[in-house]
């Protein structure tokens, strides 16, 4: 589609439960307010430099055959998150948005005793839970996982769950923002209790992910929107790779490039390069140590985004 790989600039949500300070990812957000989300693969993401530099990656959707599906994000929580759902596809767009919203955490980051809330305990249904917001006693329905550094958890939509403090996060998700919020701790912040009730599943695929070895890359999570896989290289070292479907490679430590015929772009620790469908093969070559990360939409997710935008739901 003539579009080479390309580095964008992130874009740093503003959240009550975030950080004044995300160092050592990022030296500066542009702003004095606590900042909870580094967005990757925003829609609002500017491409950094070369012959794109400017656009944003909405306004690239044609050159791109369509909407960027996978929104990828680093989380700071200095606090809890607010305990939330996401609805599914059919649910999303039975509600008039485009689709649902199904992601994963990587766990870049994890202090001791560091957990997740991820799944509602066995026996808890819909009235028990809205029953909790009034004693403030939701937290003791959702089932607490641990996690350390390099855990995969998948979050399926309908999956109640929350992000406590104490990690940082790699989310992939589908690029959708339906969020349900059933429970805020007492903030100021609006709740969506009869709209998140109805998409509740209580039993879901939720839970950790065992990462598997690969050939030369170790893969840390297959599902049917994303597959995210976990490079290292050494000082010096030259990988060759493809993603088969729309994608992105994040920098999580050292410098790289990311090499095409007649480009090179530096993919940096806590930046997305995004590498547009179609691209083929492409050279990643590491003059540090470098640690990276491939996330990829696969074709058939691909393709249901697109019928999805393009039937008007």
């Amino acid at each position: 589609m003539g579009v080479a790989p390309f580095r964008l600039k992130p874009w740093f949500s503003e959240r009550p439960w975030g950080r004044q300070s995300l160092k050592p990812w990022y030296e500066e957000t542009g702003t004095k307010e606590l900042v909870g989300e580094a967005w990757l693969t925003g829609p609002q993401c500017a491409v950094e430099e070369g012959d794109q530099a400017g656009k944003t990656l909405a306004s690239l959707a044609g050159d791109l055959g369509g909407e960027f599906p996978l929104l990828v994000k680093l989380l700071f929580p200095n606090e809890k998150l607010s305990v939330q759902v996401h609805p599914d596809d059919a649910q999303a767009q039975a509600a008039g948005e485009a689709r649902g919203k199904t992601e994963c955490w990587y766990v870049l980051e994890a202090e001791p005793g560091a957990s997740v809330m991820l799944g509602l305990k066995p026996g808890v249904n819909a009235e028990m839970l809205a029953a909790s917001v009034a004693d403030n006693t939701m937290e003791s329905l959702v089932e607490k996982v641990p996690v350390s550094v390099g855990d995969m958890l998948f979050v399926d939509a309908g999956t109640v769950h929350a992000i406590e403090p104490g990690v940082v996060l790699l989310e992939t998700q589908q690029t959708s923002d339906v969020t349900y919020r059933l429970y805020d701790y007492g903030r100021p912040r609006e709740l969506h209790l009869e709209q998140g009730l109805k998409v509740i599943k209580p039993k879901t695929a939720a839970g950790k992910v065992a990462p598997k070895e690969m050939a030369g890359f170790t893969r840390l999570i297959e599902q049917k929107y994303f597959v995210v896989d976990r490079f290292e290289l050494g000082r010096m070292e030259e990988r060759s790779l493809t993603l088969d479907g729309a994608g992105c490679l994040v920098g999580l430590k050292g410098k790289a490039w990311v090499i095409t015929p007649g480009e090179e772009v530096e993919l940096e620790p806590g930046k997305a390069v995004v590498v547009p469908q179609g691209t083929g093969e492409v050279i990643v070559d590491a003059e540090e140590g470098a640690t990276f990360v491939r996330c990829v939409a696969p074709v058939s997710a691909d393709s249901s985004a697109e019928t999805a935008k393009h039937s008007g739901v």
